[in-house]
């Protein structure tokens, strides 16, 4: 038996509780793994408490990352003792998660935990940072260098936007930060970010084609925001486009893109090949000031992480929530 987070939906009553589970009851896959920690992602958030149609079948455990150490596997690829990591796959959505002392997935979904990462830092990282990362590479793969001008990061105060201003200001960018929490500037400037702005500068609906401003820019918000942000680039300049914070609609037109070459970039942080997987992580191990993850993390227990999820959605958490599973 382990303890995890259980969503079950009866007669439209939607409920998650922490409770015991038998081994047994856990789906089909070729790894076990015992589950260190997790994380709340925004994804999660939604699962947990009903507010999104995130998961796709009942019962269901929540979790889109963890990580942990291998109890069995029948994959050659991975022996017992392994340290993993796993982000995306449809796991807290399809399959079964990572909010649990145990998971059971398929081998291809995993890597093997970066060196120089313990299983909490990974988590403290997790999706959002990791996505971050792909966002990042996805800019530099473009040709963004970070003599070419300001590199705007939206959302600034989530997730994947403090991880997006900590990492392109270590690899030399000038990041402005966009936000709703303007009481958080000086955390924001503790990652790096050199100049903060408010996010109703680019969340209501605006001109087509707009001053240039950004090189280039990361966005996890989406709606007129990323409209905004696409009218408002130089000239072959290009978003890297992970969220829908805001939205998922697009009140744009093709302007930006045909009168100025700008690019919008589409960044999918849940089916990466293997590879570029390892790739992103591996770059998030070099390049990531690790002694900063306390600034940006706060840990809970496997019991307060569903008031946390709460928390999240109502806007009242900056920065990362680990979950030790095992407390």
């Amino acid at each position: 038996m382990f303890k995890a987070i259980l969503i079950e939906k009866e007669s439209e009553i939607y409920s998650a509780k922490v409770t015991e589970i038998d081994e047994a009851s856990l789906p089909a896959g070729d790894v076990l793994v015992d589950v260190q920690y997790s994380t709340l992602n925004y994804k999660d958030g939604l699962a947990i408490t009903g507010k999104g149609p995130v998961v796709r079948s009942f019962p269901m455990v929540p979790g889109i990352d963890f990580a942990g150490v291998v109890a069995h596997s029948d994959d050659p690829r991975y022996a017992v003792g392994d340290a993993v990591v796993l982000n995306g796959w449809g796991v807290g959505e399809q399959h079964w998660g990572g909010l649990a002392q145990k998971a059971r997935v398929r081998g291809d979904w995993l890597i093997p935990l970066p060196k120089g990462l313990t299983a909490r830092q990974a988590m403290a990282v997790g999706t959002a940072g990791y996505t971050a990362m792909l966002c990042v590479l996805a800019l530099e793969r473009y040709g963004i260098r970070a003599d070419q001008g300001d590199v705007l990061v939206t959302g600034a105060s989530g997730g994947v936007g403090s991880f997006a201003i900590a990492l392109l200001a270590r690899r030399g960018y000038r990041v402005v930060a966009s936000t709703g929490k303007l009481n958080e500037t000086a955390y924001l400037q503790q990652l790096g970010a050199a100049e903060v702005i408010d996010r109703a500068t680019l969340s209501a609906p605006g001109k087509p084609l707009q001053k240039e401003r950004w090189a280039a820019a990361v966005d996890s918000v989406g709606g007129h925001t990323l409209a905004n942000v696409c009218a408002s680039l130089r000239a072959d300049g290009a978003v890297a486009a992970c969220g829908l914070a805001q939205g998922m609609e697009l009140p744009a037109t093709v302007a930006p893109f045909i009168l100025r070459g700008v690019s919008l970039l589409g960044v999918n942080s849940v089916t990466r090949p293997f590879a570029e997987r390892q790739q992103a992580w591996q770059a998030l191990a070099e390049t990531f000031d690790l002694a900063m993850l306390d600034t940006l993390t706060q840990e809970v227990g496997l019991d307060a992480a569903i008031p946390a999820a709460h928390d999240l959605l109502d806007g009242r958490v900056r920065g990362r929530i680990v979950v030790d599973v095992n407390r």
